[in-house]
C-alpha cells in the first residue's frame, strides 16, 4: 500500500521535473516508511511505500528489473504472488526479493498487459519500459486503488492523488459538468474529476503511453468487466441454493485466508453488521488472535450501534478495541477530513472512517473491511424498495400514489420517524419513475432540477437547445447508466452499483481515509471469484419483498449471533443537522452564505443558497443537512486548491 506519481513530459521548457520530487512528497502519508524518485527526462517516477510484504529495504520503489531497461511503482497488493512466482521462475527470471512488486515486474517482463488476468489483489501501478520509450499504467478490476492522471498533448502525469498532480504546477480549471455530477451525487464518478484535463483511471482499464519524435499517443484499453450475463442467472433455480451456498462458503474462505498474509499485525473493522462479522468470523477461525475495532457514538445514541459489535466480538471470544467518538472528535475529523481531501467528496461517514482508521493504525498496519457486500448482495434500503417497485402488491402501489400526503411529512435524517418519512418520500417518487431515471435519483442527493437550481450557469437550459455542456452531461449519464436496460434484471442495478457508486463512493472513501493513518484496509468480499459468483445468483438469493442479502444471511446465520441478522440496516453516519444548528452554522455562513464572495466566485445562485439554509432551519429538514455539507465541502476545497 503505497503512493505513486508519474510524469512523461515532452516539453523542452518544462518545470515539472524541479518540482517532481515536492510532488512526490505531497503523498508521503501513503507511505511513511521509504520515499525515492528516478528522474530521466522526458520521464519521471516517483513512490512512497507503506511497508506491508518483504520488509527490507531491497523491495523499494521504484524498482528495476537486473538489465535496467524495466521500471515499475506499484500501489496495492497481489495476493498470489507466491503462485505466481514460481509461474515467473519457470520463464526463467531469477528474484532477489520476496516481494509482490518483483513478482508484478517479472510478469510484465514476461507477458505484457496479459500478466492482468492472472492477478489476485487491488492495484494501481506503472511499468516504464526505457528502451521502448513506453509506460504501461493498469488499475484493478473494481477500483479499489485510485489512480488519476492528467492529459494534454504533449503531457501525460498521473498519481494516487490529485494534489500531487497539482505540485507539478499545471493551471486548474473547474470542469463545469462535473460540478453539476459533484452536486447531484456528492462525489465525482470516473472518468472525470473536478479538473478539466484530469481524469480518472476507469476499475479494470489500462493505459498504453508511447512518445516518439516530440508526440504522445495513449491507447486505453478495459481489460476487465465484471461477468454478468442475465441468461445466466436464469439456468439456476430454487433448489440449486444450497449449491449455491457452499460455494460461497468455500470463495469467501479462500479470499479471508489471503488477505490475512502480511508480515504486519492485520486486524478487522467490525460494526456489528452483517458482512463486517462475517468477515470477522471467519478471520478468527484462521487466526485466532485476530483484533477487532468499532466505533461508538454516547453522544448520539440514534447513531450508535457498538453495542452489536461488542455482542458479536464476545461471541467470538476476540479481543475487540472500541472507540467512543464524542461530538468534538467528530467535529475535529471534519476539519482534518476537508483538509485532506483533494477534490470534492460530500460522503460525511468518511469522518467516521477517518476516526476508525486512525485508531486502528495504533495497533495494526492491516485491517479487513467488509466493503462491496451491499453492492453484491443487495444489502441497501434502495435496493429493497427496487425490488418491490418492480414486484409492487397493493402496499407498494398504495405507498406510490400517497405521496401527496407522504411530502407534509416532517422528513429527517435524525430521528426514526423523520426517517421513515424520508423514505417514503424518496418511494413514492420513484414509484412515478422507470428503472434507468429512478436509479439516477435515488443514486444521487439532489435531482437535475435543484442542482440546475443551484449552479449560477445552468448546466441543463430549460430550452429545446442543448449546450454544449448540456451534451457532455448527457454523454456521461449515458455511460454510467450503461448497464440499466428497458426491461432489464434487478442485478443490473447491483451491476451499476459495482461500476459507479462502490469505487467512486465506498472505495474512494475508505483509501482516502485510511491512507491518512498510512492504514493498508483489505475487502475480502471483493475478491474476483466472489464477484463472479454473485453474478450469477438470480434475484431471488438475494433479495425478496422481506429480506436483503438473503443468501449471505442464510450462509452465515449459524456462525453469528442473532441480532446481527434481525437488527434494522444503518448507514455509518454523523448527525450533520445538529451540527449545522449549532457549532458547523458560523463556519456554513462564512463559507457558503457569505453573498460577497459568491458574488466574486460567480459558480453559485444565492437565492437557492438562501432556500437551502430555510429548509435546514426549518422543522421539516429533509436532506437539506447533506446538500448543506456537500457544498461546504466543495467550498472548503475551492479555497483550498483554486
Amino acid at each position: 500500500m503505497c503512493g505513486i506519481l508519474g510524469l512523461v513530459d515532452l516539453h523542452p521548457s518544462s518545470k515539472a521535473f524541479d518540482r517532481f520530487e515536492n510532488a512526490v512528497h505531497q503523498l508521503d502519508h501513503r507511505g511513511p516508511d521509504h520515499q525515492a524518485v528516478m528522474i530521466t527526462p522526458p520521464v519521471a517516477i516517483g513512490h512512497t511505500r507503506l511497508s506491508i510484504i518483504d520488509l527490507d529495504a531491497r523491495s523499494h520503489q521504484p524498482m528495476s528489473d537486473p538489465s535496467g531497461r524495466f521500471a515499475i511503482i506499484f500501489n496495492g497488493e497481489i495476493y498470489n504472488h507466491a503462485a505466481l512466482r514460481q509461474e515467473a521462475e519457470q520463464g526463467g527470471y531469477s528474484f532477489n526479493t520476496t516481494s509482490d512488486t518483483e513478482v508484478l515486474l517479472a510478469l510484465y517482463m514476461q507477458q505484457g498487459a496479459a500478466c492482468l488476468s492472472k492477478l489476485n489483489g487491488f492495484f494501481a501501478f506503472a511499468v516504464w519500459d526505457r528502451e521502448e520509450e513506453r509506460l504501461f499504467v493498469a488499475r484493478d478490476r473494481f477500483g479499489i486503488k485510485p489512480l488519476v492522471y492528467r492529459l494534454t498533448e504533449d503531457t501525460f502525469a498521473f498519481s494516487s492523488e490529485l494534489k500531487a498532480l497539482h505540485s507539478l504546477g499545471y493551471q486548474r480549471e473547474i470542469d463545469k459538468v462535473s460540478l453539476f455530477t459533484y452536486f447531484k451525487f456528492n462525489y465525482i464518478p470516473a472518468p472525470s474529476t473536478i479538473l478539466k484535463d484530469h481524469y480518472k483511471l476507469e476499475q479494470g482499464c489500462s493505459l498504453m503511453v508511447q512518445w516518439k519524435d516530440g508526440k504522445l499517443d495513449v491507447q486505453q484499453e478495459r481489460w476487465y468487466q465484471i461477468p454478468y450475463e442475465p441468461e445466466g442467472e436464469k439456468k439456476l433455480v430454487a433448489h440449486d441454493y444450497k449449491e449455491a451456498q457452499k460455494v460461497l462458503k468455500r470463495f469467501v474462505r479462500a479470499s479471508i485466508k489471503q488477505r490475512l498474509i502480511a508480515d504486519v499485525p492485520v486486524g478487522t473493522f467490525l460494526s456489528g453488521g452483517i458482512d463486517s462479522s462475517i468477515i470477522t468470523a471467519i478471520a478468527a477461525e484462521e487466526k485466532p488472535d485476530i483484533e477487532a475495532f468499532s466505533i461508538g457514538f454516547p453522544d448520539q445514541p440514534y447513531y450508535d450501534e457498538s453495542g452489536y459489535a461488542k455482542e458479536v466480538a464476545k461471541h467470538l471470544g476476540i479481543k475487540h478495541h472500541l472507540l467512543d467518538v464524542r461530538d468534538s472528535d467528530l467535529l475535529e475529523s471534519a476539519s482534518a477530513v476537508l483538509d485532506h481531501m483533494d477534490e470534492p467528496f460530500a460522503d460525511a461517514s468518511a469522518l467516521n472512517m477517518y476516526l476508525l482508521s486512525r485508531y486502528a493504525k495504533k495497533h495494526v498496519t492491516v485491517a479487513l473491511s467488509g466493503d462491496g457486500g451491499d453492492e453484491l448482495f443487495g444489502g441497501y434500503h434502495k435496493h429493497g424498495a427496487e425490488f418491490r417497485l418492480r414486484n409492487p402488491k397493493l402496499m407498494e402501489h398504495s405507498i406510490g400514489k400517497l405521496g401527496w400526503l407522504w411530502n407534509r411529512m416532517p422528513a429527517s435524517r435524525n430521528s426514526r420517524m423523520g426517517n421513515l418519512a424520508r423514505q417514503l418520500q424518496k418511494f413514492s417518487y420513484g414509484y412515478q419513475l422507470n428503472p434507468r431515471d429512478r436509479y439516477w435519483r435515488w443514486a444521487g442527493m439532489l435531482t437535475e432540477e435543484e442542482v440546475n437550481f443551484l449552479i449560477k450557469e445552468e448546466v441543463l437550459p430549460r430550452t429545446q437547445r442543448l449546450s454544449d455542456e448540456a451534451h457532455v452531461y448527457k454523454k456521461r449519464k449515458d455511460h454510467l447508466l450503461r448497464s440499466i436496460k428497458k426491461n432489464g434484471t434487478f442485478n443490473e442495478v447491483l451491476l451499476s452499483d459495482m461500476q459507479m457508486v462502490l469505487s467512486n463512493d465506498m472505495l474512494y472513501k475508505v483509501d482516502m481515509t485510511s491512507m491518512m493513518s498510512a492504514l493498508e484496509v483489505r475487502t475480502p468480499l471483493l475478491d474476483h471469484f466472489v464477484v463472479q459468483h454473485a453474478f450469477r445468483l438470480p434475484v431471488m438469493f438475494k433479495v425478496n419483498s422481506f429480506t436483503k442479502k438473503k443468501i449471505l444471511q442464510d450462509t452465515y446465520r449459524d456462525l453469528l449471533p442473532s441480532s446481527v441478522f434481525d437488527r434494522p440496516k444503518k448507514g455509518f453516519e454523523v448527525p450533520l443537522l445538529t451540527w449545522f444548528k449549532g457549532p458547523m452554522k458560523e463556519r456554513f455562513e462564512s463559507l457558503c452564505a457569505d453573498k460577497d464572495f459568491l458574488q466574486e466566485q460567480g459558480l453559485f445562485n444565492a437565492f437557492a443558497i438562501d432556500e437551502l439554509k430555510k429548509k435546514l432551519y426549518s422543522n421539516n429538514p429533509g436532506d437539506s443537512a447533506a446538500n448543506a455539507w456537500s457544498l461546504l465541502a466543495f467550498q472548503h476545497w475551492y479555497k483550498q486548491h483554486m
